[in-house]
């Protein structure tokens, strides 16, 4: 079972698939009139929010030439775990027929389900510009958004990855004296319910089987009697066609046995 080796990128996908959701965020600033005097798309990367805090305790005034700004989001992984509520039949098969003579049959078992804690941060330095881009991401979470992702493209399978949104928790680090920087932090929790594949097996599509049969298997040399033989209608047809069967009885007296290997009567 193990060694095999196998990498359909599954946990990456729903990782960039989530950052991507974020990655599009804008946020305005206004002067007393109400004009706009500021737009700006907020910076999106994924790494643990501590490393961020770190940056901006080391440089308050942000005046060193690092790309580090606020507003800005970021996301990391947060766990991994085993969801048995949607365990699938494990003997079940996805099969593709494959090839351009569709000679080759792909086959592979029903994935496993995992769930992927994901944590998604908020970091500003005004109340404005935290809550303009916590209201541009709620209303879309009721209290899920579902992604669609192609998990195995060899196999043509594509599958609904729904992304839940789970707590949200709110966090002012304004201690000590006027001097020190504000950062607010929004934490946002969520949970995406996707599948683990295992590896692809391929095989030979059966385009033909022949059944020899014989009167007398008790006998030390049997003598086969007839033979059928059962092949597509037509010939040409796909495992996913809509076809019939050809079925071809014939009958023997030489006594003869048919080879696998040399594919004759011998």
């Amino acid at each position: 079972m193990l060694g095999q080796q196998f990498y359909h990128e599954t946990i990456r996908k729903v990782v960039v698939a989530f950052g991507t959701m974020f990655n599009n965020i804008q946020v305005v600033r206004k002067d007393n009139t109400g004009k706009i005097v500021q737009s700006m798309k907020v910076p999106l990367a994924y790494g643990p929010r501590q490393k961020f805090l770190v940056r901006l305790a080391e440089d308050p005034d942000l005046s060193k030439q690092v790309a580090v700004s606020l507003p800005r989001i970021g996301f990391e992984i947060g766990g991994l775990s085993y969801d048995s509520a949607r365990k699938l039949n494990r003997v079940q098969r996805f099969k593709k027929v494959k090839g351009a003579n569709a000679k080759q049959l792909d086959s592979q078992y029903m994935p496993v389900p995992y769930n992927l804690e994901l944590e998604l941060y908020i970091l500003a330095k005004n109340s404005d510009d935290a809550l303009q881009i916590v209201e541009q991401i709620l209303p879309y979470f009721q209290p899920d958004y579902s992604v669609t992702l192609n998990d195995i493209p060899e196999m043509d399978n594509k599958r609904d990855v729904p992304i839940i949104l789970n707590s949200i928790s709110y966090e002012d680090d304004y201690d000590g004296d006027f001097a020190s920087r504000r950062s607010l932090i929004y934490t946002l929790n969520f949970t995406a319910k996707f599948y683990l594949y295992g590896p692809v097996t391929s095989s030979k599509v059966i385009k033909t089987v022949q059944v020899d049969q014989y009167t007398d298997i008790a006998d030390n040399s049997p003598k086969r009697e007839q033979r059928l033989t059962v092949t597509p209608n037509p010939t040409s047809a796909d495992a996913d066609d809509d076809f019939g069967f050809n079925e071809t009885t014939a009958f023997y007296e030489d006594a003869k046995n048919y080879n696998p290997v040399t594919g004759n009567d011998e």
